[in-house]
């Protein structure tokens, strides 16, 4: 028959240093959890940014090339009632107001996108909290 100590029966209780080292190994592991979350948060955030900007290049590149056509009947239309030069300048200036409107919108819809890893920040001030409660 086998006997045991009681040694073997009972784990030892973690001394305050191993209780420390190991939430020093967690803390250390929740940053490195923490930036990764970061960097795939910042990555998806400019990936965003970068759809948007592509549509206004795409857009403005297609309306360049639809404008001109447009341009150049309107004048030759408007040349039959009054000096080309004059109608030509007519649809430089509405042409011109249409333009900037769109590049406004498209700034616009690029101020609304916050490049702040924002969910990365609340996980931050919750982990923060978390490490206070344990400290404690």
């Amino acid at each position: 028959m086998t006997t045991y100590s009681n040694q073997q029966y009972y784990q030892r209780e973690p001394t305050v240093g191993d209780l420390l080292s190991d939430l020093s190994a967690q803390a250390s592991q929740l940053v490195h959890q923490e930036i990764k979350l970061a960097q795939a948060e910042m990555t998806q955030k400019a990936s965003k940014a970068g759809q948007e900007i592509a549509l206004i290049a795409v857009g403005g590149v297609l309306a360049n090339a639809a404008l001109l056509a447009l341009v150049y009947a309107i004048i030759l239309v408007l040349g039959t009632w009054m000096s080309l030069w004059i109608a030509a300048l007519i649809v430089a200036i509405v042409v011109g107001i249409v333009a900037g409107i769109l590049v406004w919108a498209g700034i616009d819809a690029l101020k609304k996108i916050n490049p702040a890893p924002t969910r990365t920040i609340a996980t931050l001030q919750e982990d923060k909290e978390w490490l206070a409660t344990q400290m404690k």
